[in-house]
């Protein structure tokens, strides 16, 4: 199943993915919205991973099309992805992601499983997890081996249309400073293994410094430039696909939009939807910022890579470096409270949010905020895991919010 040189995946018209990107950006509208949320399928008693994606598949596709249209298998068996679909707008996105998630939760409720939604499980043995059987999933964990059979993580993705593939790239481009501060907002995943890792997104470190062609990205400043990059993988042999490029921000060729794939997984309704407005927010403005040709001097990768490095350690405990990210307004080194981040994203960027009709609503502390402090009130993983497991229950379903403190 390894890849072979020179052949490239296709399109439904039979055509590589790299050859059709720019009229599918052509045709893409600004600021559509979808949204991916990975979730965790557990045995109900004892919180642990089991493998239950393909019968609940099967359930949706008997008792509920609109479920089944919108669940997806990730690498996992035990694993289950649920998609909003084309929303117009952000809020649209949201809708459709509230209607699937109560189908979810109603179907696993019945069928005697429970649904976890942090970064890492944390005590699951990634050695027990079964692969799911698909050809996608088969060649990752032919290629990768140990790398990929070793990643039983879980995250939030955002997908925001871009109207023009190289309009796309370099809004992509300017989003590399900002994903740090993303992750330290979406930060849940402090466990990994049955040990607290001493991390608030273990999941990152687990992942993202893994896998490869992962992480922060270059710069690539055009179509041209990425797309070069994406031939020169495929001549190689190391991708068939452009999926097969896992960059926390990246231009997804078939759906015409811009990506955003650094965040954790989130315990509750609230985090996930404010999360996702915040990432809407940042993408929308860094568009108009390139139409408006607002001047952007690109950090040094190893800047983005320290910061990158305070969200995993400290999260929103931490500090941040100014390193000329949009919205940094202090010289080039100093420090400021990451509990700040979300404030100052939303200043920035308040040109667009008024459009877009979102204003932040986060709680006071993350999800890994959370949990350290009931390891701190001497909690193990496990009772810890199973209160952000209640709250996910008591959240995903319905619209009401548990208030996070």
């Amino acid at each position: 199943m390894r890849a072979q040189p020179g052949h490239e995946r296709q399109d439904a018209t039979g055509a590589p993915f790299t050859e059709t990107a720019r009229a599918t950006f052509a045709r893409a509208a600004d600021l559509t919205v979808g949204l991916e949320e990975e979730l965790a399928i557990l045995d109900p008693v004892t919180l642990d991973l089991v493998p239950r994606f393909e019968e609940l598949d099967e359930t949706a596709r008997s008792e509920d099309q609109v479920l089944s249209e919108s669940i997806s298998g990730e690498l996992i068996s035990s694993e289950i992805e649920i998609r909003s679909g084309r929303g117009e707008d952000l809020h649209d996105a949201l809708a459709r992601q509230r209607d699937v998630r109560r189908r979810l939760f109603a179907v696993t409720g019945g069928r005697g499983m429970e649904l976890g939604a942090t970064g890492t499980h944390a005590f699951a043995d990634y050695r027990e997890q079964r692969n799911i059987d698909t050809p996608h999933y088969r060649r990752v964990v032919d290629d990768l081996q140990y790398v990929a059979r070793r990643n039983n993580t879980f995250s939030l993705h955002v997908h925001v249309g871009v109207r023009d593939i190289d309009r796309a790239v370099k809004v992509s481009d300017r989003l590399r400073p900002l994903l740090p501060l993303l992750l330290a907002v979406s930060a849940s995943s402090p466990f990994l293994d049955g040990v607290d890792a001493g991390l608030h997104s273990a999941r990152t470190q687990s992942f993202t410094k893994q896998f490869p062609r992962c992480g922060v990205p270059d710069a690539y400043g055009s179509w041209e430039g990425y797309r070069a990059y994406l031939d020169l993988l495929v001549h190689a042999g190391s991708i068939v696909e452009p999926t097969q490029v896992w960059w926390s921000v990246r231009p997804h060729l078939a759906f015409g939009t811009v990506e955003v794939r650094i965040c954790d997984a989130q315990p509750t309704a609230r985090e996930s939807e404010a999360l996702a407005g915040l990432i809407v927010a940042c993408v929308a403005q860094c568009a108009r910022d390139v139409d408006e040709d607002v001047p952007f001097i690109d950090p040094p990768h190893r800047l983005v890579e320290e910061n990158l490095w305070r969200a995993i350690r400290f999260g929103l405990d931490g500090e941040m470096l100014e390193i000329g990210a949009p919205g940094d307004a202090g010289a080039a080194g100093d420090r400021y409270p990451a509990a700040a981040i979300v404030e100052r994203l939303a200043d920035w960027s308040a040109p667009v949010r008024d459009e877009l009709r979102w204003e932040p609503d986060f709680p006071r502390r993350n999800s890994a905020q959370r949990q350290r402090a009931l390891i701190a009130d001497g909690l193990d993983p496990r009772a810890v895991y199973a209160a952000t497991v209640r709250e996910t229950a008591q959240t995903y379903p319905h619209p009401q919010e548990v208030k996070a403190a």
